[in-house]
């Protein structure tokens, strides 16, 4: 199966599927398959991330898979399908995960890499689970404005503020290789970074990553991500909400959509082998601008796995 030909179908015509991928519902032999979770009900505040894949699909039909000044296309250098979305209860979060886990552990048993495109960040503890079983403990760089090492609270074991704290007290990372960049805002308690600091998690605050250098921050995650197999986990919220206003948690004061993607471009240097992009609430979008944004990052991730794996393309 191959791509729509854009030179025959008009962007906007078709089937959405991510930046007009093939669907197969069964994907096998891909070296990733993009993956939509919708999913919003382990969100704490304004709900809508279920309607994410939906709308970040609709709008990746404006996005081509060959970057400027790139040379070959994504897509000439590694296979890759859309297989649709994850059917999950909005009624149960327990049932809800163990749905996604299954699913993301079959592709993970046919296929090499998954994209998995939310919904909110509860899921991303099903993503990890997936990946560590395939992969063993994995490093992790989290782009969000929240640590996500929360407890339990509301009676909600798997909320959005938990799949870091549940994947650390599950070993299926290694955190001292887990770098949080962009982490900002108001929590519940003063202590609220005790847990990820405590555990040996790197945080970068969006105060910090504003006074470094690129180069710098290049380097401090190439540190401290190492070799170790990388999962790449990206909640829109990162980015502040000038540029990113449909998001379910916004922080002001956060970096901008092209550091955003700047910092990503490090990911080609290092051995991903699974990443998401989380927590777009089109209900609270305008003009579609997170939506877009959520697309381009999803591109640039794409793009990096194949830079990791394509030895060709390693130099960036």
């Amino acid at each position: 199966m191959e791509r729509i030909d854009i030179n025959i179908s008009p962007r906007y015509a078709q089937i959405p599927t991510f930046m007009r991928l093939p669907h197969d519902a069964s994907p096998t032999g891909y070296d990733v398959v993009v993956i939509g979770a919708p999913y919003d009900s382990g969100a704490s505040y304004r709900p809508g991330a279920r309607f994410g894949p939906r709308a970040i699909r609709a709008e990746s039909g404006l996005i081509h898979g060959v970057g400027i000044d790139r040379g070959p296309g994504t897509f000439d250098l590694i296979r890759c399908a859309d297989a649709g979305d994850i059917d999950l209860t909005p009624f149960n979060m327990h049932i809800a995960m163990e749905t996604a886990q299954r699913r993301l552990d079959e592709l993970l048993e046919a296929n090499s890499a998954f994209l998995m495109l939310g919904g909110d960040h509860s899921l991303t503890l099903a993503a990890l689970r997936a990946t560590a079983r395939k992969h063993g403990p994995l490093a992790v760089l989290h782009l969000d404005a929240h640590s996500d090492t929360n407890p339990a609270f509301y009676g909600g074991e798997y909320h959005h503020g938990t799949p870091f704290r549940h994947a650390i007290e599950e070993k299926l990372i290694e955190p001292q290789r887990m770098l949080q960049i962009g982490i900002r805002g108001h929590n519940p308690q003063p202590n609220s970074l005790d847990y990820a600091r405590g555990h040996g998690v790197r945080i970068v605050t969006a105060d910090e990553l504003s006074a470094l250098d690129p180069a710098d921050t290049a380097r401090l995650i190439r540190d401290v991500i190492g070799d170790t197999p990388l999962y790449v986990s990206v909640d829109i919220d990162v980015v502040d909400p000038a540029f990113a206003p449909g998001t379910g948690t916004p922080a002001p004061g956060g970096p901008s959509s092209r550091e955003i993607l700047a910092l990503l471009c490090t990911v080609g240097d290092l051995n991903p082998v699974g990443c998401d992009v989380m927590e777009v609430s089109p209900l609270y979008d305008h003009g579609g601008i997170t939506s877009i944004l959520a697309t381009e990052i999803g591109a640039e991730l794409l793009y990096q796995y194949a830079r990791a794996h394509t030895p060709e393309r390693k130099p960036s």
